[in-house]
């Protein structure tokens, strides 16, 4: 994980399970993890994650949780024993029903540079972590997330226009990944899908960019060159988050948008 931020990924689409009495970062199904699908324990990932901001001050990392995590205050342990707290964006400054987000200059001032976002409700009243769809819109993943004809919102966002949610993921990527057509699919489908996201949602751009394999683009240089999104931000460059899987990056840009910047 550490490459993956170093390289310009600003923010991670992490599965958390309950598994073998820890928190385990997992790809499973029916909110249980496996020996088969289990990654690892995701304290290390955690760790990186602190090392990484101690490391780069004027940095800020979004984590974007897909929370199977049942165990009492379970992600408030992790975080606890990993020391991210002291880089907690509390979600009680949190902007509500539309209203503004802090700039990125405020952000890194007080020391609010790590962002939390779990899709589990109870865990926003019960551990001080953001419910995502109090705060997010987000488009369908999967197959139904390539096309360019339509944008629609996955089933539990609210409609992507609605200007009550700020936050906007767009998702890129198969249903089964597919790294022999992600260069292509990268240079040719992206920029038409993220137009029509951009008219579904209001006309406002994604804040978050979904895709496989972030390293590939079809380029010069083979499709093998890290990539990075290029913003006009006040800050250094927000861009990519990815979703841990087993052996398989999921990656979302990040782009600033006038109410972050």
């Amino acid at each position: 994980m550490s490459e993956t931020l170093n390289n310009g990924v600003r923010a991670l689409m992490l599965d958390v399970y309950d598994f073998r009495d820890d928190i385990w970062l997992c790809h499973s199904k029916g909110g249980k993890c496996f020996d088969f699908t289990a990654f690892e324990p995701a304290i290390g990932t955690m760790m990186e994650v602190e090392a990484f901001l101690s490391a780069n001050p004027s940095e800020i990392v979004t984590l974007i949780l897909e929370d199977y995590v049942s165990s009492d205050h379970g992600l408030s342990k992790l975080f606890h024993s990993a020391g991210l707290t002291k880089y907690w964006f509390p979600v009680s400054s949190m902007p509500r029903d539309g209203g503004d987000w802090p700039r990125v200059r405020d952000m890194i001032r007080r020391n609010h540079r790590l962002l939390v976002f779990t899709s589990d409700e109870s865990k926003e009243r019960a551990e001080g972590i953001a419910y995502q769809w109090n705060f997010m819109v987000e488009n369908q993943y999967g197959d139904g997330g390539m096309s360019s004809r339509a944008c629609r919102r996955r089933a539990e966002s609210l409609a992507l226009d609605s200007r009550t949610r700020l936050l906007i993921l767009v998702n890129y990527f198969h249903t089964v990944p597919l790294r022999v057509t992600a260069c292509v699919e990268h240079s040719l489908g992206l920029a038409d899908v993220l137009r029509a996201c951009h008219a579904a949602a209001g006309d406002r751009w994604a804040n978050f960019l979904a895709v496989d394999y972030y390293k590939r683009e079809a380029t010069a240089a083979a499709c093998s060159r890290p990539r990075t999104c290029s913003t006009g931000c006040s800050s250094a460059a927000a861009t990519t988050c990815v979703r841990a899987r087993n052996e398989l990056s999921r990656t979302c840009c990040m782009a600033c948008s006038a109410r972050l910047g």
